[in-house]
């Protein structure tokens, strides 16, 4: 070809489902070639702040058999109708890792859920401890909270969430088969508690027990080592906050029995 000469572009293969489709989680369960209308804060999301017209992708997940590609039918100024074209991924398989935990300040707390969320525990349990501060959690809000997370990640499954239990009844049903790593902060002056090595001596279903902002009191930590179950560890030299230690121990889990470590 001589310089200078034109010629046409190759045309450009388009990502299928398209990555820049919105992406929802809805309460119901779907199939391939459902029709399904939204409204509400879901209709006000893709109307308003997506503009979204008539043939535009949308991508939804049910939390129940997976993630689909749907396509819209019809618009309305408050709702809209959307046809499912076919399954795009299956339901993912969970680790089954539960967090259980001192609510902390609202925004901390919600930051916590939400990255809970996205690291992929299968249930996250609120812990009312002596020491708790912020009894009072607004479920919808915080739920609301990790469906968010779960839509922008690419999650295909949320994790449960409990009403906030007192940690001595949490205790008294505690299941026999599940063990409950008890972040220690002051193990690590004994020199025992390695998470490393506690993860490889107890396999199973497991859950992490975070404190609050202060720590466990006395009482609350011999009740938490009386419990069989139990497995004191340490998360470092270091004290870190609420925040930043469930975060830790749920990514020391991930890593070592978690779905980080598939072998």
């Amino acid at each position: 070809m001589k310089a200078g000469a034109k010629h046409d572009p190759m045309p450009a293969t388009p990502a299928y489902p398209p990555h820049s489709a919105p992406r929802l989680y809805v309460d119901v369960e779907l199939s391939d070639g459902a029709e399904i209308r939204l409204d509400g804060s879901h209709a006000h999301y893709l109307l308003k702040v997506m503009r979204i017209k008539q043939g535009d992708p949308v991508k939804l997940f049910d939390n129940r058999t997976g993630e689909y590609l749907a396509h819209v039918t019809a618009l309305g100024k408050r709702d809209l109708i959307l046809m499912i074209n076919g399954k795009t991924r299956e339901r993912e398989a969970v680790p089954d890792l539960w967090l259980c935990t001192a609510p902390i300040k609202k925004d901390r707390f919600n930051w916590i859920a939400e990255k809970a969320t996205e690291l992929g525990v299968a249930r996250v349990m609120p812990v009312q401890t002596e020491r708790t501060q912020g009894h009072n959690i607004k479920m919808e809000k915080l739920r609301a909270h990790m469906i968010e997370a779960a839509e922008q990640c690419e999650r295909t499954a949320l994790p449960s969430l409990d009403p906030i239990t007192k940690l001595t009844d949490m205790l008294e049903q505690w299941p026999a088969d599940r063990h409950l790593f008890f972040a220690d902060e002051r193990i690590h002056e004994t020199g025992e508690g390695s998470f490393r090595k506690a993860l490889v001596a107890h396999d199973g279903p497991a859950a992490i027990l975070i404190g609050p902002e202060g720590g466990f009191t006395d009482r609350e930590n011999e009740m938490i080592r009386a419990l069989p179950q139990s497995v004191p560890v340490s998360l470092g030299p270091r004290i870190l906050r609420a925040d930043t230690a469930a975060l830790a121990a749920i990514s020391l889990w991930m890593a070592g029995r978690g779905d980080w470590n598939p072998g």
